[in-house]
């Protein structure tokens, strides 16, 4: 095992949160595949009673990703921090990754309805908790006297790129199906995606995330950034399931043979 991870960092508070990590996100994704899904997507309720307190969508999705964004850039000015080459690879990765998150949410997404500020500051608090506690355990990691055997953040570097690159690429596909000031009517504003990797998956942008985050694991090397990245797979599981299931009861000429997020599998 140790042949590819770090040992176990000397820190109850690192295992307790790795723990809970796969727990919640798992949770989370059988949340969003039972219909409970969190207030900031197309097949989430867009009316309540009125007593939510809502932003608008943009300005909620800069509120979930751009503190996880400081934190990560954050970790280049503390000193004694980003020491190891390692540490300095993962922490620009992370910088990279919510860095492309904004600038998204400014320039590529379309809009239409408000996320629940409820929901918008939960899903910051665990970018930023996850984001920070994966920096301070490959900083832990410069202490230790052994290392992996196997080096694998070169590996990772790469399939970072081809994870984020491939994200980016479909978000940008995906921005192109709603036509600006389109009404909030679903099954107008949608279409059906096509291009990349459409044709095999609804969610090849999940996909690509899971593949960035796998990436994220194999520059670090730490068991809490595996942690991170199998709660990742979990949750994009179930929100991939609940869009196909989304597009199958808005669509009824969409492609059965397209998979929620896995092609050929699942």
């Amino acid at each position: 095992m140790y042949s590819i991870f770090y040992p176990p960092l000397s820190s109850a508070f690192i295992a307790a949160m790795s723990a809970a990590n796969c727990v919640m996100f798992a949770q989370a994704g059988l949340s969003e595949a039972r219909g409970n899904n969190m207030g900031y997507s197309k097949f989430s309720p867009s009316s309540d009673d009125g007593k939510q307190l809502r932003l608008r969508s943009r300005d909620g999705m800069l509120l979930i990703y751009t503190p996880a964004l400081a934190a990560a850039a954050a970790a280049f000015g503390i000193p004694g921090v980003v020491v190891t080459e390692r540490c300095r690879l993962l922490c620009l990765a992370l910088l990279l990754h919510f860095f492309k998150r904004d600038f998204e949410v400014l320039f590529i997404h379309q809009y239409s309805g408000q996320i629940p500020v409820e929901s918008a500051i939960t899903i910051s608090l665990s970018y930023f908790m996850s984001t920070s506690i994966m920096i301070y355990s490959q900083y832990l990691t410069q202490f230790m006297q052994q290392e992996p055997t196997l080096d694998l953040k070169y590996a990772g570097v790469v399939v970072f790129l081809v994870g984020i690159c491939g994200n980016l690429y479909h978000h940008y596909l995906l921005s192109k199906l709603r036509e600006k000031g389109a009404p909030e009517e679903e099954s107008k504003a949608y279409k059906i995606p096509k291009g990349g990797l459409f044709g095999l998956v609804i969610c090849p942008h999940y996909l690509f995330e899971v593949i960035g985050f796998m990436g994220i694991s194999l520059i670090s090397q730490t068991l809490f950034a595996f942690s991170v990245m199998v709660g990742t797979v979990f949750y994009l599981m179930g929100r991939s399931y609940a869009t196909r299931k989304w597009y199958l009861s808005k669509f009824p000429n969409f492609p059965k043979q397209v998979k929620a997020l896995i092609p050929y599998v699942f």
